[in-house]
C-alpha cells in the first residue's frame, strides 16, 4: 500500500503538470489504496474520477497506457477520448460513461445487480466525492441495493469541497448518517489513514460478499490543491490547507512503518526512487506515441 500511495502522489503530479485541466488527488491516497487494495480480480472497481490511475494500475494496468490516456494520446485507455474517465474494462474497471460526475453510480449498481442475477460472489467497489452523493441516482442506487442486497460497497472521498463549495455549505448532516435511511450499515473513517481506510473497506467487502448486502463508508480526508490543477482554491482560508496539509497519509503510514521497523528511512528512499523512475519512463514512452486520430475518436462509430 505504502508503494502504491507514492505511485498515486507522484503521477497525479505528473498528470497536474502537463494538463492543467486534471483533477488532482493529493491528499487523498490513503483512500483510493486502501479501498481498493486487495481485492479479488474478479471484483469490479468503480472509482471515482479523482485519482484512479492508481486504481486501474493495482487492477495490472499499463502505466505508459496511463500515461498516454493522461496526454490524449491514441494508445491510451480511452483511445484519447475522455482523458481521467475510462479505465481498462478488461480489468473490470467500471468505465465512467460521461464526463458528468457520479454516472458510475447507477453503473455500479447495475454491475452489482448482474452479479446478484448470476448468483457469484463477486463485490462491486464505488467511489464518488463528497458532491456527488447529492445527485439523485445516489439515493435510487444505494436504496435499491440495500432492498435486494446487492454486493455493493460504497466509499465517500469526502475531500471537504465539491468544487469551490464546502461541504457543510452544500450538505446539511454528515454523510454517513445517510446509511441509516437505507437500513444498512455506514461507517465514518480517518481517510488519511491507509490501514484504517482498508480495515473498514475489507470489512464491508466481507460482508457484501457473504450476501449480506451493501455499507456505506464516509473516509474524510481533503482535496490539498484545487478542484483542477489550474485551479488555484482562493476560496479555502490558507490556515484550513495548513492544517490538513501537515496530515500527509504516505507521512503518516511511513512513520508507523519506520517506528514498527517494517521498513528504514534508506528502504522507503529506495522505493520512491523506483517509483520516480516507473512513472518517468512511463511519460518519456507515452510522449512518443501518435496523438488520437479519427479513427480512436470513433468516427466510423458516427459516420457509415
Amino acid at each position: 500500500m505504502h508503494r502504491w500511495m507514492l505511485f498515486s502522489r507522484i503521477m497525479e503530479a505528473e498528470c497536474c503538470r502537463r494538463n492543467p485541466r486534471w483533477f488532482p488527488a493529493q491528499g487523498e491516497e490513503a483512500i483510493l489504496v486502501g479501498a481498493f487494495f486487495g481485492l479479488r480480480p474478479d471484483d469490479i472497481a468503480a472509482p471515482h474520477y479523482r485519482g484512479p490511475f492508481v486504481i486501474y494500475a493495482m487492477r495490472g494496468a499499463d502505466p505508459r497506457r496511463l500515461a498516454a490516456q493522461a496526454l490524449g494520446k491514441a494508445t491510451g485507455y480511452s483511445l484519447g477520448r475522455s482523458v481521467p474517465f475510462t479505465g481498462p474494462a478488461d480489468l473490470n474497471v467500471v468505465p465512467w460513461v460521461a464526463g458528468d460526475l457520479g454516472t458510475s453510480i447507477g453503473v455500479a449498481a447495475g454491475a452489482a445487480l448482474s452479479i446478484a442475477y448470476r448468483g457469484g460472489d463477486q463485490v462491486v467497489v464505488l467511489s464518488v466525492g463528497d458532491g456527488t452523493t447529492n445527485r439523485g441516482d445516489f439515493h435510487e442506487s444505494l436504496n435499491l441495493a440495500a432492498v435486494w442486497k446487492l454486493p455493493l460497497v460504497v466509499v465517500v472521498q469526502n475531500n471537504q469541497y465539491s468544487i469551490s463549495l464546502h461541504l457543510s455549505s452544500v450538505t446539511a448532516a454528515p454523510i454517513v448518517d445517510r446509511a441509516a435511511g437505507y437500513g444498512i450499515p455506514g461507517v465514518a473513517v480517518d481517510g488519511t489513514d491507509v490501514l484504517a481506510v482498508h480495515e473498514v473497506v475489507a470489512a464491508a467487502v466481507a460482508r457484501a460478499r457473504r450476501g449480506d448486502g451493501p455499507s456505506l463508508i464516509e473516509a474524510r480526508a481533503y482535496r490539498w490543491g484545487g478542484h483542477w490543477a489550474a485551479d488555484r482554491a482562493l476560496y479555502r482560508p490558507a490556515t484550513e490547507v495548513d492544517e490538513w496539509t501537515r496530515r500527509d497519509p504516505i507521512t503518516l503510514l511511513e512513520t508507523r512503518l519506520l517506528d514498527q521497523g517494517v521498513l528504514s528511512q534508506a528502504e522507503i528512499e529506495r522505493v520512491r526512487r523506483t517509483v520516480e523512475a516507473e512513472v518517468a519512463a512511463a511519460f518519456s514512452q507515452a510522449e512518443q506515441d501518435p496523438p488520437a486520430g479519427w479513427e480512436q475518436l470513433g468516427i466510423g462509430e458516427v459516420f457509415a
